[in-house]
């Protein structure tokens, strides 16, 4: 749902409603997921002051959407919303990139997330 506002500059609310009823989420899932997604909107644009300081050899702008909001969501739960720890959001991170990014998204998700967390590396498990 970030991807398609962040490519369509639509409404976040219905992206949402479209996407949780394509997917079948339940009530608290789509909640939760609103919630998710509205805090990195709210917070966009310091997540994406961080990113540019984590990578600086990646313009922000010039960074696939894939890439920039995975790693959006998971700066918002490593910084502001979360409460699971720091490997999991990475691995979840991780995951996100394999499914959704280009081939090289995961390592690059990977190594932007471990400098956040302080060069701690989470293990990439092959496909």
């Amino acid at each position: 749902m970030l991807f398609e506002v962040d490519f369509t500059r639509g409404e976040l609310r219905e992206a949402l409603t479209r996407g949780a009823f394509r997917a079948g989420l339940s009530e608290e899932a789509a909640e939760f997921s609103w919630e998710l997604a509205s805090g990195v909107q709210e917070h966009c644009a310091a997540l994406d002051e961080e990113i540019a300081a984590l990578a600086p050899e990646f313009p922000i702008e010039q960074m696939a959407r894939v890439d920039r909001n995975v790693l959006r969501i998971a700066l918002f739960e490593l910084r502001i919303s979360g409460d699971a720890p720091a490997a999991a959001i990475i691995d979840e991170a991780v995951e996100l990139a394999k499914l959704f990014g280009s081939e090289a998204s995961a390592k690059f998700v990977n190594g932007v997330l471990a400098t956040a967390v302080g060069g701690r590396r989470a293990r990439v498990r092959p496909d």
